[in-house]
């Protein structure tokens, strides 16, 4: 036996049977609500019970957060669009015509955190646009990352699904 026979018989290759695959997913969406406008939530929640100090350091990194969103929205956004569009129908063609189970995988992950970074960029058009502060920003904060968690679930749902679907289907040795 080579070695990369060896590596893969100990590495199963399949992204739905990989437990690393689901590791990685579960990352995505928890790294996904908890850093809501690339602020920490738990910080911002801090900053609302305390005050003072720590919520002006929040309302001062939501505001660069936001420009900073915003500035590549607006310099790039339209490339970002066209190179997002063209990745995930690559992907969707490979797993959907082609039956690549990665491309399967990664499609499921993408294509929902696509949602997720319109929604950042509509949130980020919101407060710039109102300039909240103190619990009115807290409550749009809160808001996006209950979203973001609604489109975690029904995303790791249908995942789940589609996974034990092509395990089911393909067997345990892939074949």
């Amino acid at each position: 036996m080579n070695l990369y026979q060896t590596i893969f018989e100990v590495i199963d290759m399949r992204s739905f049977s990989n437990l690393w695959y689901w590791i990685a997913l579960a990352v995505l969406w928890s790294t996904a609500s908890h850093y809501v406008l690339g602020v920490p939530f738990d910080l911002a929640q801090r900053a609302v019970k305390d005050g003072g100090q720590k919520m002006q350091d929040i309302e001062t990194l939501v505001r660069i957060n936001v420009s900073r969103i915003l500035n590549i929205a607006e310099v790039s956004g339209l490339f970002i669009v066209g190179f997002v569009a063209a990745g995930l129908t690559i992907l969707f063609a490979l797993g959907a015509f082609y039956g690549a189970e990665f491309a399967q995988a990664v499609f499921l992950m993408a294509f929902p955190m696509t949602f997720v970074g319109l929604m950042s960029v509509n949130t980020a058009m919101k407060i710039r646009a109102d300039l909240p502060a103190g619990d009115a920003l807290f409550s749009i904060l809160k808001r996006h990352r209950f979203f973001t968690q609604v489109i975690g679930m029904v995303s790791i749902f249908i995942t789940a699904m589609w996974g034990m679907f092509q395990n089911l289907a393909t067997g345990p040795l892939g074949g």
